[in-house]
């Protein structure tokens, strides 16, 4: 069943890697000002933290022979902690921000909600065997790149306005 994702797996760990990587340079050029916020470092982690699990879900899906629930143990090991560290600094993000800015790390939240749920169903769905599950993974995926996407916009551009 997964020999046939192998090559969206591949793609997709070979750009989030690559997206780390320019988030993580692009972050420490920009640091004084990230960190002139008190809620914008959270949410540097959190976009790195989003490119993480998608390199890390691709890069199991990619071991040969595994069995699907393996596959599904997996998923859940990144996508439990992404959730819970992506809540946690969320949270954290919006006691944080100032009340015009409160909104925004709201919308932020949702969002990232939106991104790591579909971790934790395909994760279970794997476990179950369930043909639907790669493609929670996919949804998953691509969420991540978009909210990843955004927070690096916020962190690149608009503290800079």
């Amino acid at each position: 069943m997964m020999d046939a994702w192998a090559n969206f797996f591949v793609a997709q760990c070979g750009a989030s890697a690559a997206l780390l990587g320019l988030l993580f340079v692009s972050v420490s050029l920009s640091l004084n000002k990230i960190l002139a916020f008190t809620a914008l470092p959270g949410r540097a982690l959190t976009a790195m933290l989003l490119l993480l699990a998608v390199l890390l879900v691709s890069s199991f899906m990619l071991i040969p022979g595994q069995p699907i629930a393996a596959n599904g143990v997996e998923v859940l090991c990144v996508g439990l902690p992404t959730c819970g560290a992506g809540a946690f600094f969320g949270i954290r993000g919006v006691r944080k921000t100032t009340p015009d800015h409160r909104g925004e790390f709201i919308a932020s939240l949702l969002f990232l909600a939106i991104a790591t749920l579909p971790y934790l169903v395909a994760g279970i769905l794997f476990l179950f065997a369930v043909a639907a599950a790669p493609y929670w993974l996919a949804g998953a995926i691509i969420l991540s790149f978009l909210k990843s996407f955004l927070d690096a916009w916020v962190l690149l551009i608009e503290i800079h306005r």
